[in-house]
Order: structure tokens, then sequence, then C-alpha cells
């Protein structure tokens, strides 16, 4: 059985370029393409029992490319394609604003686009989390700037130019070649802690 502090961790993904192919704007559920290893490295989780949540800014919506309802249908594809390869995603939080969006009701700078942590804390608070002891795998620094702000750990996949070196906080604690050597870094670090709390 898993010890209280291993239930409450959980490895949070940013969507675009790091689960799916980045379009551009994504508005069409039927484009919704998995990354080559995404399928396996969020099933590997899954049979470790630790929840998989995805924290994306879509700011097409305050730009008005597409509406929330629009992206609702996106996420529900992307849960579907995703279960369809016996891969288990538990929830996806979006951020729908930008503070130069064209849509006023989203034009702001609000507390849940990322690098603000505002997504990470409702996740918190809707599944019991300990965000220092949680990860987020990302593509950009501002991902990884998201998770330090709450103490968690950042995994960058890709290239790591573009990380901003002055500023610590968007520092990976680890980068990846692609997903599931991610996901096997996260893995390990979790196993090595015996499933106990505490963010590095």
């Amino acid at each position: 059985m898993r010890s209280s502090a291993w239930s409450r961790r959980a490895v949070f993904m940013d969507r675009d370029d790091t689960l799916i192919r980045d379009t551009g704007y994504l508005s069409d559920p039927a484009a919704v393409e998995p990354l080559e290893g995404a399928c396996e490295a969020v099933r590997r989780l899954n049979e470790a029992g630790i929840p998989v949540i995805v924290v994306t800014n879509q700011s097409g919506v305050a730009r008005g490319f597409f509406d929330e309802e629009r992206l609702q249908e996106i996420h529900s594809r992307l849960v579907e394609v995703f279960a369809d390869m016996g891969a288990r995603i538990d929830a996806v939080y979006s951020c729908p604003h930008h503070p130069e969006g064209v849509v006023e009701r989203y034009r702001l700078a609000c507390r849940c686009r990322k690098p603000e942590p505002g997504m990470l804390i409702d996740a918190a608070r809707d599944f019991g989390l300990d965000l220092g002891s949680c990860f987020l795998v990302g593509d950009k620094p501002h991902d990884i700037e998201a998770i330090h702000r709450v103490g968690g750990r950042g995994v960058l996949v890709g290239d790591p130019v573009g990380v901003d070196a002055p500023n610590p906080a968007s520092m990976p604690d680890f980068v990846a070649r692609d997903i599931r050597q991610a996901v096997e870094w996260i893995l390990g670090k979790i196993m090595a802690e015996g499933g106990e709390g505490g963010g590095g």
C-alpha cells in the first residue's frame, strides 16, 4: 500500500510539445496527436499510482481564436486519445487568459497563467496534493518556474536553449531528451525517496 506522502504526489504535464504536437493555437479536436512515447510515459505513471495532471496556457481563447467550449472539446479528445492507448490523464487545467487578449473577459493578468502557479494550487486543492512533493514536465522555462514557485521540481524536455540562466527559478532540476526519460527520472527520484515528501 502506498504511504500517505506517496499518495499526495502528482506529476503535472504541459500540453503542447510535451504530450501532443504543437500545431499553433490548436482549435480542432481531430488534430490532437500524441508525441512519440507520450502515452507510454503516462502509462508508467499510471502503473506507479501517480496522478497525471495536465496544466496548459491557452491564450487562444483570449485572442479570439476559439472559445472555452471548443477548448473543452479538445481536452476531452486529448483524454480520449490517451485512454485509447491505455494511458489515463486524471485531469486537465487550462488558463484562457492573456493580458493582451482581444476578448475583454479574458484580457487580464491572472493567477493561473504559467509561470503563475494558480493551476497547480487549484489541482492541489482538488486532489489533496503536497506540491513540494510534485513534479512538472514541460518544454518552456515558464513551466519550470511555475512548479518551483510552489516548491516542487521541474523537468525540461527537449532543447534547454531558452532557459533564462539569470533566473534561478526557471532552471530545471533535470533536462530530459524526451518525455520517457523525464518520467523515468521522476520515478527514480520517488523510489529513492521511498515515497516520502519533500521538494528539491
